[in-house]
């Protein structure tokens, strides 16, 4: 039995039941499914890590006509990290949602939505059925975001869907000219057929300046941050770790996969240029912030900048150091996806306990709420890239390709990445061991519920251990396609 269209029934069977079953007890249902996915993202795992990467062509047609769901390495380790985190952050909402209830209501079908598109995503073969997953993760994207109903919110999540339809204008006209240029969407069809013309260069820049729209890479970021700003603790966390890293997926496996032998050398470094442009812009706004959720949010743009990195790095470089790229740039994704959900949960935390977005209000926070708190600095030590996080993992695995190809100008990059990271970190840590507010009794704050605190915390933890298990994935990404699997899921 091919476990494949399960990963994308599942979620949107809990959507509807969700949706027009809303009288049923919510929590019993939400963690059933997540269970379920959780059991059936597991057992995918475990096939493709024995069998290698599985095909699944629906309706039993072939491609080009047919659609084709690939579950391979990275597909199979992207899908456990999304059902990881949306079990994570699913308990959290149960306690979040106490005193949301207005929201509660239409939190968990679009929920269950985003889930689905978001495997949608992780499993199409072809570059129109990504483009499909796209539009939906957005639409289910928006409607999280605006769930507050209020004029901050309507205001970010209607720039959020603006930005979003022009990258898809880009996307879709890039897509549409690759097929008038091969005649198939299909992405290995694609990579045995493209040629470096103008008709695939144009494709791909329009493609591409579509996709680094959708994930808020600079100088298109400036939707990302009120999103963040406005959105409830959960929905920032699903935001950061999962939603924007969909669109980037897609720009990797586009050019690191399908079109390797057409990069051109200027445009991959010119993804790096942007990249640090990010890394440094995201550091020092998120420095000036006097909002904690702010902070994490132009954090995220910063984060961000170190995966276009991968580009220079992989691309015109010997096999060994592109490897070491690919494998840093992807292992940053999911180090980066543990980390912020932790951080952004464990803000939702500490912003309910306080009753304040400030920083300030964090004065002598350490002694009251010391459990979020260290798990905000776990993440912490993930985005600053220190051992033994997988964060530093990561970061070491692209010092070496940098390194090894003599790119030195991106180990320069990468290492005062960190030194600003830690700056602003700290920051937060200064106002939170402020001496004088917990001698003065400042700080005094309303207890968090249990459930919230320890989901930051297990999050952390897992971004902390990813660097002992980076081995893992890291294998998982290096294992190659097996041709027969194709027929064999037709048959």
């Amino acid at each position: 039995m091919n476990l494949i269209p399960f990963l994308l029934v599942i979620p949107l069977a809990w959507a509807l039941i969700s949706l027009l079953l809303p009288r049923l007890p919510i929590g019993p249902i939400a963690l059933l499914g997540m269970l379920v996915q959780s059991l059936a993202t597991a057992l995918l795992w475990r096939s493709v890590q024995l069998h290698g990467a599985e095909r699944y062509a629906i309706g039993d047609w072939m491609a080009p006509l047919g659609i084709t769901l690939v579950a391979d390495g990275l597909t199979v380790t992207l899908l456990a990290i999304t059902a990881l985190i949306a079990m994570v952050c699913a308990f959290y909402a149960l306690f979040y949602l106490r005193s949301h209830r207005h929201e509660a209501r239409y939190f968990w079908p679009l929920f269950w939505f985003l889930l689905a598109s978001l495997n949608g995503i992780w499993l199409a073969g072809d570059l129109f059925n990504l483009y499909v997953g796209l539009e939906l993760v957005t639409f289910a994207a928006v409607g999280m975001v605006i769930l507050s109903a209020n004029r901050q919110t309507l205001a970010a999540g209607l720039r959020y869907l603006y930005m979003a339809l022009l990258g898809s204008i880009g996307y879709l006209l890039g897509v549409a000219l690759l097929y008038s240029a091969y005649g198939t969407l299909d992405m290995r069809q694609l990579a045995e057929l493209i040629e470096p013309n103008w008709t695939t260069h144009v494709a791909m820049l329009s493609i591409s300046l579509g996709l680094l729209v959708k994930t808020a890479i600079f100088p298109f970021h400036f939707w990302l941050p009120p999103a963040h700003g406005g959105a409830l603790a959960p929905v920032s966390a699903l935001l950061s770790a999962l939603v924007v890293k969909s669109s980037f997926y897609i720009l990797a496996r586009l050019w690191l996969d399908v079109g390797a032998d057409v990069l051109p050398v200027i445009t991959a470094q010119g993804f790096g240029l942007i990249g640090a442009c990010a890394i440094f812009y995201g550091g020092f706004k998120a420095l000036q912030q006097d909002e904690i959720k702010m902070l994490v949010a132009y954090s995220t743009v910063a984060q961000l900048g170190y995966l276009m990195l991968v580009f220079p790095l992989a691309a015109g470089t010997a096999p060994e150091h592109s490897m070491l790229a690919w494998q840093g740039g992807m292992l940053h994704v999911l180090a980066h996806a543990l980390a912020k959900s932790a951080m952004f949960l464990s803000v939702g935390t500490l912003v309910l306990a306080v009753g304040s977005k400030k920083i300030d209000a964090l004065a002598g926070i350490s002694t009251r709420i010391p459990l979020s708190l260290f798990a905000f600095g776990l993440a912490g030590v993930s985005l600053m890239g220190l051992p033994p996080s997988g964060g530093f993992n990561a970061k070491w695995l692209m010092l070496q390709s940098a390194i090894g190809s003599g790119q030195w100008h991106w180990v320069v990059v990468l290492s005062l990445g960190s030194l600003l990271t830690a700056t602003y970190i700290f920051k937060v840590f200064r106002v939170s061991f402020d001496q004088q507010a917990i001698d003065s009794g400042k700080g005094l704050v309303k207890r968090a519920p249990w459930g919230m605190e320890l989901s930051a915390l297990f999050l952390a933890g897992l971004a902390i251990a990813l660097g002992f298990a980076a081995a893992l994935p890291v294998e998982l990404l290096s294992l190659p396609e097996v041709e027969s699997s194709l027929m064999e899921a037709s048959q």
